[in-house]
């Protein structure tokens, strides 16, 4: 991992916290850098070492911490375009993008193994083709490489903010401003590590978004993620009080089934011949549904 502006001056131990996966826990994280499994460029710091821009850290993670079996599911996926090189897929709620220890079946990357026979393997063998996530229950446009060249080009492309990027949400209240910028850094909750937070001591993150919509008591908008942190528009949208409908981590959860929030378009740079393109992943039942409830005033 690579040290970024935003990081600076953090402590490692605070470091690898905000970077590694969140099933790694805090304990793992002390107990590696206590053993010398923890290197910045190359040397062994300690925990209160304060990282420094560019610097090169390294953890060292045993095997069987990532020992899960992928296997291909007959899973029925929503191909909004294929070729050679990339699939584009209308990823629906409710299902995680690639296996976790605690779920390693069901998933997109399970789906996407029995249609793409020869993806295994393409960037690692637990998110095989995966270049970006969407959250569990978020729907809507991904874009997954099917060899090792597009998956180097457009992970450079989203890592370079080259990805054009549009979602539709919900959001509980009435925004005030009809057009506006959040740019509010974001870090992982000190104490409930499936949560991330506004800090201070975060990864910058800017949102902007346009008002659609208003209704009584809600509020749909257009929302262009300009970072690609985790959770970043649930954040933003709870950080301005305006949380997203159905967002039980965020909000109160209720107004809706599920959080609405859909991936709506995807633009980016055909790896192979790199002109742009854009994808539009229709509106989901469950999301027009909601709106009619809350257009009728229910």
């Amino acid at each position: 991992m690579t040290v970024e502006k935003s990081e600076v001056n953090l402590r490692l131990d605070l470091f690898l916290l905000q970077r590694i996966p969140k099933a790694i826990s805090r304990s793992f994280v002390q107990r590696a850098i206590k053993e010398g499994k923890v290197t910045v460029n190359d040397v062994i710091r300690k925990p209160n070492y304060r990282v420094k821009f560019g610097d090169v850290v390294k953890i060292s993670i045993p095997s069987n911490a990532q020992s899960i079996s992928i296997e291909p599911e007959p899973i029925q996926i929503g191909v909004i375009y294929e070729d050679e090189d990339i699939i584009v897929v209308n990823k629906p709620a409710g299902m995680i993008v690639h296996p976790i220890p605690s779920h390693n079946s069901g998933t997109l990357v399970n789906a996407l193994l029995y249609h793409c026979k020869d993806l295994k393997g393409i960037g690692g063998e637990l998110r095989p083709g995966i270049v970006h996530r969407l959250d569990k229950d978020t729907s809507g446009v991904m874009v997954v490489a099917k060899n090792d060249f597009a998956h180097h080009n457009l992970s450079n492309q989203f890592k370079d903010r080259k990805v054009f990027k549009m979602y539709l949400a919900l959001v509980s209240g009435k925004v005030e401003h009809l057009e506006g910028d959040i740019q509010i850094s974001i870090a992982r909750h000190p104490v409930l590590r499936t949560k991330m937070a506004a800090s201070e001591i975060g990864r910058i993150a800017v949102t902007h978004y346009k008002v659609i919509k208003y209704f009584e008591h809600a509020t749909l908008l257009m929302a262009f993620p300009k970072t690609g942190r985790t959770h970043q528009i649930r954040v933003h949208m709870k950080c301005i009080n305006h949380p997203i409908l159905g967002d039980k981590l965020y909000g109160k959860g209720s107004g809706a089934s599920r959080q609405m929030l859909h991936a709506t378009k995807l633009g980016f740079y055909h790896p192979r011949t790199h002109e742009w393109i854009e994808f539009i992943a229709p509106l989901p039942e469950d999301f027009k549904e909601t709106i009619r409830l809350i257009s009728s005033g229910v």
